[in-house]
């Protein structure tokens, strides 16, 4: 590797929009609380009081994620915003319980030629995810672009959510749907 190569690699995890495992320039800083909460409050949307990033986690287009206080994000979490101007992010509002390994995306990949293959075709427009206070989200749930989870409503562990999800409520499966109002 040229030194070139290091110095480019450098500016690419000083400038990147992401927090992740493979962006070492800021990754470490997930292991100490203040330097945790300077990154945070920098590359985030917004950071709230209280909030916590774990390392293990993967923050992709952090400038289009907000993050309400009292939010701990835990390890093997991925929430991706999309990057595209004028596109949609990830809104989580305060107070919401999320365990770990929670998959968030915002965007979707076009599949219209079935001719091509996948990585060749565009993007679908992105559309928000919104986690409304006080919901709390089980572990490994997958939550899909467009979806909306209602404040107090719990998603059970492992659960793909497509469709929005009303308030005060439990809702499980793949897809999710509602099994028990609260």
């Amino acid at each position: 590797m040229s030194i070139k190569e290091i110095k480019d690699r450098i500016r690419f995890w000083k400038s990147a929009d992401r927090i992740s495992p493979e962006i070492p320039w800021t990754y470490w800083r997930l292991h100490f609380r203040s330097t945790m909460i300077a990154l945070c409050k920098k590359r985030f949307l917004h950071f709230g009081e209280g909030a916590d990033l774990r390392p293990g986690s993967y923050m992709i287009c952090c400038s289009k994620i907000s993050i309400g206080k009292n939010v701990v994000i835990r390890p093997g979490s991925v929430f991706e915003a999309d990057p595209r101007e004028g596109e949609h992010g990830i809104t989580i509002e305060d107070d919401v319980l999320l365990a770990p390994g929670i998959h968030m995306y915002a965007n979707d990949h076009e599949f219209k030629d079935t001719s091509l293959p996948i990585y060749y075709q565009d993007h679908k427009s992105s559309k928000p995810i919104v986690i409304k206070k006080g919901a709390w989200i089980g572990a490994n749930a997958v939550i899909l672009a467009g979806v909306t989870i209602g404040e107090n409503s719990v998603i059970g562990a492992g659960s793909i959510v497509k469709n929005d999800i009303p308030s005060k409520v439990v809702a499980a499966g793949a897809p999710a749907r509602v099994v028990k109002q609260l």
